[in-house]
């Protein structure tokens, strides 16, 4: 459990009340806006905005408070700041075995009629995150969510599901389009990648220990990101790059050079990593991957895109697992990751994601690997466009694809050796 927060204490009397907007304007954006703005004001810097939001949630959040992490039901016994802005505000929650989980604030989904959930999506906004992802259903209810619901789906025709994570005969799912989370069995399940939206012929619906499970036969699957309904990655400007500007231990020209463009880090997310512990999931998985253990590699991969499908790191080290002896499954993998990065990008988009801005290294990674795949499998015209792109989002051209274009464009067959 984290430390408690340096931000100044808000009291539960008339200045907490008085930021409290009219329930029913909670969605409303402009509304946000201003509980964002009399939240954060007298603030100087996202260190203390971060502060602000915790001292704001401690002060009008009655605790503990019921809540649901990632479709698991806790209860709220704390929030916190401890100086980590990439982490930002954090909730100690309490879960039904007594175990006790520091997360970030914004995973955490709150009873739309509680005190502090309109907290919670202002800061989500603040973050540049979707403010409302979903509510959690008040602790009086007696019976669990899934029993309630689970006459709603219609078995008599197909159900289209956003697959979060795939665990061997299984896969973590939500029905598209809402929060609805579901554990689908089907006989192909493994040969899917976490972000594909699949479309199941439903068999039978159950629900055991308060979770929802579906089998049935997948009829297709296709990969769509802006169906997915996420929150595109953030861009930060980092100015103009110079063509006649390159790395400096670098000897070779910059590929695809034409004059100035705009440089962009892409925010990278990165469900509990914490670079003050020195905790990072990829590394961990990195870790077992070489000792032999690909199941427990695997395993953290796709708990983190469970957490947020906008982790790219974790869909392009899938593609990695996969690469070797399943090119067919892991081109998913990373072209997955392709798409959901190219939410960030507008109509013409132009600028440079230089790899030495280490946060573009999960994109980078997700299209080099989708080259490669896209080689192998003698899809050489697809292959030779993303090359292309790629040399002209990072003309520094880190990962030597400049070398692989060649062979592309003359058809040559993929080897272990050639790249």
């Amino acid at each position: 459990m984290s430390a408690r927060g340096s931000g100044s204490r808000r009291g539960r009397g008339s200045e907490a009340e008085g930021w409290m907007p009219h329930p029913n304007r909670m969605r409303e954006t402009a509304a946000l806006d201003r509980l964002i703005a009399k939240v954060t004001i007298g603030a100087n810097g996202e260190d203390e905005r971060h502060s602000s939001f915790r001292a704001a949630l401690e002060a009008v959040t009655e605790l503990p408070c019921g809540g649901i992490v990632i479709g698991e039901p806790v209860s709220v016994i704390a929030w916190d700041f401890d100086g980590n802005e990439r982490r930002g505000v954090t909730a100690t929650c309490r879960k039904e075995d007594g175990s006790e989980h520091v997360v970030a604030a914004w995973e955490v989904a709150l009873p739309e009629t509680a005190r502090g959930a309109e907290f919670l999506a202002a800061y989500r906004r603040w973050l540049g995150s979707e403010p409302n992802q979903g509510s959690a259903r008040s602790s009086t209810t007696k019976k669990p969510r899934n029993e309630i619901e689970s006459a709603k789906i219609d078995l008599g025709g197909p159900i289209d599901l956003v697959i979060d994570a795939v665990k061997e005969r299984a896969a973590q799912c939500r029905v598209l389009g809402s929060e609805r989370r579901i554990i689908l069995r089907a006989g192909t399940i493994e040969r899917i990648a976490p972000g594909e939206i699949a479309r199941v012929d439903p068999e039978k619906l159950w629900t055991y220990a308060r979770h929802e499970y579906l089998s049935g036969e997948i009829a297709e699957t296709r990969i769509d990101a802006h169906a997915l309904g996420l929150v595109p990655l953030k861009l930060k400007d980092e100015g103009l790059w110079d063509p006649e500007d390159t790395e400096e231990d670098s000897d070779d020209p910059p590929a695809n050079a034409s004059g100035r463009r705009p440089v962009f880090e892409m925010e990278q997310v990165l469900p509990g990593a914490d670079p003050e512990a020195d905790t990072d999931p990829i590394i961990e998985s990195n870790e077992l991957k070489a000792t032999g253990d690909i199941a427990g590699a695997r395993k953290i991969l796709m708990d983190l895109c469970r957490a947020d499908l906008r982790c790219l790191d974790a869909h392009a080290h899938l593609g990695i697992l996969a690469f070797a002896n399943w090119p067919e499954y892991a081109i998913r993998h990373y072209e997955v990751g392709v798409r959901i990065g190219e939410l960030s990008f507008g109509e013409g988009f132009d600028g440079i994601l230089p790899w030495y801005l280490i946060d573009n290294r999960p994109f980078l990674r997700c299209m080099h690997g989708y080259g490669l795949c896209l080689w192998r499998l003698k899809r050489f015209e697809e292959a030779d466009l993303v090359f292309s792109r790629m040399l002209r989002l990072n003309p520094n051209d880190n990962q030597g694809v400049r070398f692989l274009v060649e062979r592309v464009n003359a058809k040559q067959t993929w080897r272990e050796d050639l790249y």
